[in-house]
């Protein structure tokens, strides 16, 4: 193990499915790929609950949402919760205490009360932060939850959904620039973390980098280059497509039926394109915040983690996105650790359970400081260093409050 203090950094992905990251998966992924030869990958890795805020709040406390507070994603009128309950702590905070420096580029999505500087970060560029989500106010996502049922015919790609109108899962615009993303906001994220990098590096102190774009969530909106990599006639539908959904409480079927069941197989085949590409041209941003780490100097004591909050169905049993229905796909996610200077074996694969609420206590015993009692979560740090602890749970579970 490296002697001093790591620098972390951590690329959290929204709504990725774990599969898609996997080395054998034809989605390609050649910056995950490399991480996870380089390091370590954990096979079962999975989020508390599908939903973002939720998650999100699970990784900074290391405490399941009944006892962080956050039940529902707080954009939604009817959320249980809008804050972390009081005395809830985060790791930023316990790590800022502890003398490293933070900076936050990209979602937020935490809590409606507040936004990363209040737990310790320093901002970058910040999306869904405190009384907004994806670039509009929460008064605007609450009166469009009140907006009258859909009609007309559907176009290509569509989805006519209450509350949503004609709902536009999937379309590629035309490619401009050399890298085809540069107006992208996601890589304007990334920028705003590359360009702190060179200062971090500079202070001395260790540090953590969290950047948190917003792909691949839905609307599946990419750039013509990427979707261009995947032959339609080659993406297969998921294995469960058909599934009729008999044996399983209602409200799936009516999720399917009413929502999901408009697109025609051809359509389904073309949003997995979509996603695909999505979630490739993810992958190329990472690996420009990988090449920026390594023009520093200091990748060799930087643990990396390519995460993300939750899946998405994306075809799977004939659904998409994420919520009630508890099928692996919205709640496994991908795992990637990499730290050169601290993980004496790399190329491995870990097979046992690891959630969301394991981050926190990992950071803190990274960082030198004891965790707080109570915590949901335990240490992932003798999985970095080849061991396995004896009493590790073999199993995990899940909370589902509502959307």
């Amino acid at each position: 193990m490296a002697k001093n203090r790591p620098n972390i950094l951590v690329f959290m992905t929204d709504q990725e499915q774990a599969d898609v990251v996997h080395p054998d998966h034809p989605c390609l992924t050649p910056h995950a790929t490399r991480l996870a030869r380089e390091g370590v990958l954990f096979r079962r890795a999975f989020c508390p609950t599908a939903h973002c805020c939720p998650s999100r709040a699970t990784f900074l406390t290391g405490v399941y949402p009944s006892r962080h507070g956050i039940y529902n994603n707080v954009s939604n009128p009817t959320a249980i919760h809008h804050a972390l309950y009081e005395g809830v702590g985060t790791f930023s905070e316990a790590l800022r205490g502890a003398g490293y420096a933070l900076a936050y580029a990209g979602k937020w999505h935490v809590t409606d009360a507040e936004n990363p500087s209040d737990r310790g970060w320093e901002e970058l560029l910040v999306t869904a932060g405190k009384g907004s989500y994806m670039h509009r106010s929460l008064d605007q996502w609450r009166k469009q939850a009140q907006a009258p049922e859909p009609e007309g015919p559907r176009g290509r790609g569509q989805v006519l959904r209450p509350g949503w109108g004609h709902y536009q899962l999937y379309r590629s615009y035309p490619t401009e620039g050399p890298k085809g993303y540069e107006e992208h906001r996601d890589y304007k994220v990334v920028q705003s973390a590359i360009e702190a990098l060179p200062r971090l590096a500079r202070q001395g102190a260790p540090w953590f980098l969290y950047v948190g774009p917003v792909g691949p969530h839905d609307p599946f909106v990419v750039p013509e280059r990427f979707v261009r990599m995947y032959d339609l006639e080659k993406i297969p539908l998921p294995v469960s497509f058909r599934d009729t959904l008999e044996d399983k409480p209602r409200v799936y079927q009516r999720m399917r039926r009413q929502y999901w069941g408009q697109l025609s197989e051809e359509e389904v085949r073309e949003s997995i394109q979509h996603y695909w590409a999505y979630c490739t041209m993810e992958d190329a941003l990472f690996g420009e915040v990988l090449d920026a780490l390594e023009a520093t100097g200091q990748a060799e004591d930087t643990l990396v983690l390519r995460l993300s909050d939750h899946g998405d169905y994306c075809g799977a049993h004939g659904l998409y996105l994420k919520g009630v229905p508890a099928f692996r796909e919205a709640y496994h996610i991908a795992c990637i650790a990499r730290w050169p200077g601290g993980i004496p074996k790399p190329d491995r694969e870990v097979d046992e359970f690891v959630t969301l609420a394991d981050f926190a206590p990992t950071f803190m015993e990274l960082a030198g400081i004891p965790a707080p009692e109570g915590l949901t979560g335990r240490s992932m740090v003798p999985f970095l260093r080849g061991e396995t602890p004896a009493d590790w749970p073999d199993a995990f579970h899940s909370q589902f409050n509502g959307v």
